[in-house]
């Protein structure tokens, strides 16, 4: 591997070595062709989605508006450590990261994945508003509202990512430079670090710990506001109408929560074995949103129909005939 001398006693690590998930390297093509499928399914499900919400004037509400942050975030956060998984289920090189890379990648991650536990408590709040407080919801989520609350969200996410690769990447990695893991992250990374890495650790922990104990406690509040209301409604048919948004995106808050405890909360711990949990919420969920968004949501599952049934017509029109 790739090391620049600093000085006479000591190195510098000039390139990582990703070791990439465990069990895989026995069947490499059969892994990489499920990774391709996933990876496919991911960006075109999440585009779509993005698209539906974009060009449909049917979906004009805030929580369409957040729900194509979330598509384009899922896409992104997939991009990020997908692509480098398959090279390295190719070849050796494909496994090597730059530092530059690593710390770019690191970021990539971490700006996508707090963003996005950002917006699942936007859009809890956004259910609670139009749930709990029907009358005032056209007022406190107009158009503008919407927009500001996602920029925030992104711009905060930006912050979170930047300290935390900064902490990171100051410290001195002088060997080893194999990361257990399949993608740059933050614990497996300051277990390379040749000085004391305390403060990062617990500036993590505090960190990443408010920061989703606070948004899944907001969630919860939430939720709980809007089963007491939803439970007020007399019909059936009302309550599951009213309901029916809020259980997708319940999936996909424990699906996407459930699994950074496990790694983050146990910093020395990550090993190439303890990837598994971050496989769920970094390539399975991002697969998996478009489904939940779409299978439990009629508005948003006849858009799609409406979108795919225009561009049909759209093809067959454009075609000369036989």
């Amino acid at each position: 591997m790739t090391m620049t001398t600093e000085n006479p006693n000591q190195t510098v690590v000039s390139h990582f070595f990703l070791e990439g998930l465990r069990y895989t390297a026995k069947h490499s093509s059969l892994f990489f062709l499920l990774f391709l499928l996933i990876y496919s399914i991911t960006v075109a499900g999440n585009l779509l989605i993005l698209l539906t919400v974009g060009s449909d004037s049917h979906l004009s509400l805030p929580m369409y508006h957040f729900l194509g942050h979330l598509s384009f975030l899922d896409a992104c956060l997939s991009t990020v450590t997908v692509p480098k998984v398959m090279a390295g289920l190719l070849t050796l090189d494909g496994k090597v990261i730059s530092f530059e890379g690593c710390a770019v990648q690191l970021y990539c991650f971490h700006f996508l994945a707090s963003t996005e536990c950002f917006l699942y408590t936007v859009m809890a709040y956004d259910r609670y508003l139009a749930i709990c407080q029907p009358l005032h919801y056209p007022v406190a989520m107009n158009r503008r509202m919407c927009a500001e609350m996602a920029g925030i969200t992104w711009a905060i996410g930006a912050t979170h990512a930047a300290i935390h690769t900064s902490l990171t990447f100051r410290l001195l990695y002088c060997g080893p430079c194999h990361i257990a893991y399949f993608f740059c992250d933050i614990p497996p990374v300051l277990k390379l670090a040749c000085t004391d890495t305390t403060i990062n650790e617990l500036v993590m922990l505090a960190s990443i710990g408010i920061v989703a104990a606070g948004c899944l406690i907001l969630i919860v509040i939430s939720y709980i506001f809007i089963v007491a209301a939803v439970l007020r409604i007399r019909t059936a048919q009302g309550r599951q109408r009213a309901f029916s948004p809020c259980t997708a995106q319940l999936t996909g808050v424990l699906l996407y929560y459930v699994p950074p405890v496990c790694i983050y909360l146990q910093p020395r711990s990550s090993e190439a074995g303890a990837g598994a949990p971050a496989v769920f919420y970094t390539i399975v969920t991002p697969m998996l949103n478009p489904f939940i968004y779409t299978l439990r949501n009629k508005e948003v599952k006849h858009a799609l129909q409406r979108l795919l049934c225009s561009s049909f017509r759209e093809s067959t029109a454009g075609s000369p005939p036989p």
